[in-house]
């Protein structure tokens, strides 16, 4: 009996041990966060996702100031929005990601973007804050994107629906600040 007890002893403080020897769950010297040390798998979709939001934050969703408009010089938007912005822009309007594998999936191929300039023009100046004087700059234009839509239905009957003349009209508008009068201030007056 004292034997058997012994042994059982024994084998509580090996498994004490190999627990606090384990890495990352257990007694450690040093600090020690408990279960948050414990990883935690996520998606690769709210990974996706994240980036992607990034990416148009970076790209997209800011507004640009630029240099003040020279007297004769052209007042035109030069930079048309961009086949990444335009695919973009219509996955916000359709989605295609975030389907069902086997399920409910949708495709677009033979992807083809006709870009059209509808307005370009510049507001007065005015008064804008963190900016000061400043003139906005609008470019407005209709991207009109023809493709073929593939949809296949794996439950409760598989099939596949192929639309072989989709189009969608998408909407851009790229404004941006023109700065008006002295751009550097700082020359040649005190502070």
């Amino acid at each position: 009996m004292f034997q058997r007890t012994v042994s059982t002893a024994l084998s509580a403080v090996m498994v004490l041990l190999s627990l606090g020897s384990a890495g990352c769950i257990g007694i450690t010297r040093g600090p020690n966060i408990g279960p948050l040390a414990i990883p935690v798998p996520i998606s690769p979709y709210f990974q996706d996702r994240k980036e992607d939001q990034f990416w148009e934050h970076e790209r997209y969703e800011r507004v640009p100031i630029m240099g003040p408009i020279t007297a004769g010089g052209p007042a035109i938007a030069l930079d048309p929005p961009s086949d990444d912005e335009v695919v973009r822009a219509l996955e916000h309007a359709r989605p295609t990601e975030g389907g069902l594998p086997f399920l409910h999936e949708i495709q677009r191929n033979n992807v083809r973007i006709v870009k059209e300039k509808i307005a370009d023009y510049v507001d007065p100046p005015r008064f804008v804050p963190l900016i000061g004087p400043a003139q906005l700059h609008h470019a407005h234009y209709k991207c009109t994107i023809y493709f073929t839509e593939k949809t296949r239905v794996g439950w409760p009957v598989p099939h596949t629906l192929t639309d072989e003349d989709a189009v969608e009209v998408i909407y851009i508008d790229h404004n941006h600040f023109h700065m008006v009068g002295n751009v550097d201030p700082g020359v040649g007056t005190p502070y």
